[in-house]
């Protein structure tokens, strides 16, 4: 109900009095009257509200005015709407003095037309219960005058006329009989305030102003932001509306142009996509399952609206069925020749992963219904594995498609999204059949060990069921809703380390490792194949960019040290371009690039080999380590600490590592008589064992061998051979443990200059991996027994350690 003013005319109360102040100033006129606290809203002298009181404390206060002649009483807000009972601490101290004028009761409440008189301040409570009655001060209205006043009534005028415009566009209040009711820029300002959605604090203030300024400067910034409320809800319905208004014009224009096309004779364009849809579906060679569902979707599509939200979901649906190759094959005939041709071509080396890549063409030669086998490459970044899947389909004749799966975590992007959501589409893998066009690609899933898991669900779980040869005869997309053979797809997975991959999802692949290359094929494979790449990609030809065998070796020896030939690309990549900018500059001179030139061409030399360590001090020894970047070089660093106690470990060890140090330092300390070694060093002094780098997690039982060497050599103070790395597991009882990663280690060992490796017996086997070079550039020595390794490494100790007989 919108508040209204009339004229006020202020009945005198028969309570009126006066009160001398205790300082001894002029007595003040004072009110004792009953009090109706208000819960939601203020009161302004002037103003007409409602008020349904059904509270038995007001319904006390409403009887007592109205048992007076007057029918007079004060209302106050209360500053927590919450309370039922308010006291006079509850509520605000400025009030307004109300008459009643209208009065009509019901079986519950009490409903009043009430009038504001003035303002009054509370002063304090005669009496509490059954009602508050209390004693109050009349407050003047403001009576100042002057230019600013005057501005702001004008400016709140302007602004009130746009908020009514902007509220009720079409039935606007007449703001001029507003203004003549309320001819007072105050009593504006109070009409006004009632009006604007302003919360009980901020109606206090404007109620409590001191100064007409003050309520206008209120009333001001009030209106001002309002207005800017409405602008901007203005703003979003009628953009809103011209959207509407868009869309509905033209569907007047498709209805338009329907007719036309009707009476024309032709087809309208929907009715065109339909026979479209319809032809191609009956081209399509799909099986009968199928076609019963796209004849049902297809009829449901001739149903619909083209501005339906389900039309373009149906439609991309048919178009899905239509397109998929249901029964279209890659027609291949397996030539082992061609293929061992193709996969030299395309790779040095991997002679290991080249066979069992033949052995497999030809089960599939001899069976073409064989499942195929779905294999996963597994090595360090850089050895080839997505271009060996590559070679593998020229070889068969087949399509290639790729599929990244580093970072996926959400299972929905591998088995698709049900049609019920807006903007619904296949998973990847439909989508790659559907790219391929026939249903026995070769399909790569890239960087599987880097799978996500999260809330979305789990990628690595949606696998299990596609790279299961007994289930994926009948893989179910959850956009397609229908059965699709993923059977006769060669699946080829791709990992740098085996460990983040889930063990059901490993166990459903064959794994195939990619070891990293030697320096010998390092250096055939950048002649042959890096080279003449970047050659051609810096527009050079061989007889202007020459790269001589030396130079080439010194790259690999200085600038790159990595399993793979990533690096060395990059590198030959910025020689040739390098090269490329002195042709384009005017040079006409072929360009040879000596070893001495790679300083001033590259930079300094990245890769300060590890064989300046030519004398390894005692209690240092060299192991080696396998990484996801393929093997590495690690230096095992021990020192007596005089006085201490006890194996310090550092070096970021893990915990398998941090028991091999410990069971290291048992063996010595239970064989110190046949090794030689003052036991009473054990109980006087403590060791601190360091691995470099510090800044590198290290973990792993192989590094035993090497911990009990560094510590022998440590306490007998006798270095071990500088040119000697070793692995192995170790037991208590002197056994050395095969371990894994051999063809890495030893490659690493033979970068780095090593020339005498210790491996375990056990391990002998893993030798046949390494290439023919490198099994000659080194020496082996095939430990059973830690006597063993140790009489290999510290010479001086070898007729002491002849290894005892074991009952």
């Amino acid at each position: 109900m919108t508040p209204e003013t009339t004229p006020l005319q202020q009945p005198a109360p028969a309570e009126m009095r006066y009160e001398d102040k205790p300082n001894g100033s002029p007595a003040v006129p004072v009110l004792t009257l009953p009090l109706l606290p208000l819960k939601n809203t203020v009161l302004f002298p002037g103003l007409f509200i409602p008020l349904s009181v059904g509270r038995p404390q007001s319904l006390a206060a409403i009887e007592a005015a109205l048992a007076t002649d007057v029918k007079t009483f004060v209302v106050a807000a209360q500053r927590d709407a919450n309370l039922d009972q308010p006291k006079l601490e509850d509520l605000y101290t400025i009030g307004t003095r109300a008459v009643i004028k209208k009065m009509a009761r019901t079986e519950q409440t009490v409903e009043l037309l009430v009038q504001g008189v003035e303002r009054v301040v509370l002063l304090r409570a005669e009496q509490t219960e059954p009602f508050l009655r209390v004693t109050v001060r009349p407050l003047p209205a403001p009576e100042d005058q002057g230019t600013e006043v005057e501005a702001l009534h004008r400016a709140i005028i302007d602004l009130a006329s746009r908020v009514l415009e902007l509220a009720q566009p079409e039935g606007r209040i007449n703001l001029q009989q507003m203004v003549a009711q309320a001819a007072d820029p105050l009593q504006l300002a109070y009409l006004l305030g009632s009006m604007l959605s302003l919360d009980i604090a901020r109606e206090q203030q404007l109620l409590e102003a001191s100064t007409r300024a003050e309520a206008l400067r209120m009333l001001h910034s009030y209106l001002s932001h309002e207005v800017q409320v409405l602008e901007l809800r203005y703003q979003i319905a009628t953009q809103a509306q011209t959207e509407m208004s868009k869309d509905q014009r033209e569907y007047m224009l498709r209805q338009q142009m329907r007719a036309i096309q009707e009476e024309l004779g032709e087809q309208n364009p929907e009715k065109a996509e339909l026979e479209e849809l319809r032809r191609r579906l009956a081209e399509a060679e799909v099986p009968d399952h199928v076609r019963k569902e796209a004849d049902r979707e297809l009829r449901k599509l001739e149903r619909l609206p083209a501005a339906a939200p389900d039309y373009q979901i149906t439609r991309g649906y048919l178009e899905l069925v239509a397109e998929l190759p249901w029964h279209k094959s890659t027609e291949e005939v397996i030539d082992l020749e061609k293929a061992q041709k193709i996969l030299d071509e395309d790779h040095y080396g991997l002679e290991e992963v080249k066979e069992r890549i033949l052995d497999d063409l030809a089960v599939l030669k001899l069976n073409p219904k064989a499942k195929a086998p779905i294999l996963c490459l597994v090595g360090p970044p850089g050895v080839g594995k997505t271009s060996l899947g590559q070679s593998i389909a020229r070889a068969l004749g087949r399509k290639f498609e790729r599929m990244s799966l580093g970072g996926m975590h959400d299972e929905a992007e591998l088995r698709g999204h049900r049609r019920t959501y807006i903007g619904a589409m296949p998973g990847r893998l439909i989508q790659a059949i559907r790219r391929a066009g026939v249903n026995n690609p070769v399909l790569m899933l890239d960087e599987v060990d880097k799978l996500g898991r999260d809330f979305r669900g789990d990628p690595a779980a949606a696998l299990l069921e596609v790279l299961d040869p007994a289930q994926n005869h009948a893989f179910r997309d959850n956009f397609l809703d229908l059965p699709f053979d993923l059977s006769k797809v060669l699946f080829i997975t791709t990992a740098n380390d085996l460990a983040p991959v889930p063990r059901p999802l490993l166990d459903r692949m064959e794994v195939l490792r990619l070891s990293g290359y030697s320096e010998g094929e390092k250096l055939v494979i950048a002649e042959r194949y890096l080279l003449p790449r970047q050659r051609g990609e810096a527009g050079l030809t061989a007889e202007q960019f020459i790269v001589p065998r030396e130079t080439v070796q010194r790259i690999i020896n200085r600038y790159t040290r990595e399993a793979g030939v990533r690096n060395l690309e990059r590198t030959l990549g910025t020689l040739a371009r390098k090269v490329a900018r002195k042709f384009a500059a005017g040079h006409t001179e072929p360009v040879t690039v000596r070893p001495e030139d790679l300083i001033e061409l590259l930079g300094p030399e990245k890769v300060r080999p590890e064989r300046s360590r030519k004398e390894l001090p005692p209690g240092v020894a060299t192991g080696l380590a396998w990484t996801e970047a393929g093997g590495d070089v690690l230096f095992i660093e021990t020192s007596l600490l005089e006085g201490g106690r006890g194996l310090r470990l550092t070096g970021q060890l893990g915990d398998v590592m941090r028991e091999s140090a410990r069971a290291a330092q048992t063996y010595v300390w239970s064989h110190a008589e046949q090794l030689g070694i003052d036991t009473s060093l054990f109980r006087k002094t403590g060791v601190h064992l360091h691995v470099p780098a510090g800044a590198v997690p290290k973990d792993g039982p192989s590094a035993g061998v090497a911990l009990v060497t560094a510590l022998a050599s440590l306490y007998t103070n006798r270095p071990v051979r500088s040119d000697v790395a070793m692995t192995g597991e170790i037991t208590l009882s002197g056994l050395v443990l095969p371990v894994g990663g051999i063809k890495e280690k030893v490659l690493a060992a033979h970068r780095n200059g090593i020339k005498h490796v210790i491996l375990p017996r056990d391990n002998e086997d893993d030798l046949r991996e390494l290439p023919p070079e490198v099994r000659q550039a080194l020496t082996f020595t095939l430990a059973e027994r830690i006597e063993d390794a140790l009489a290999a490494a510290l010479p001086e100790l070898a007729e002491r350690l002849q290894p005892a007989t074991v009952g």
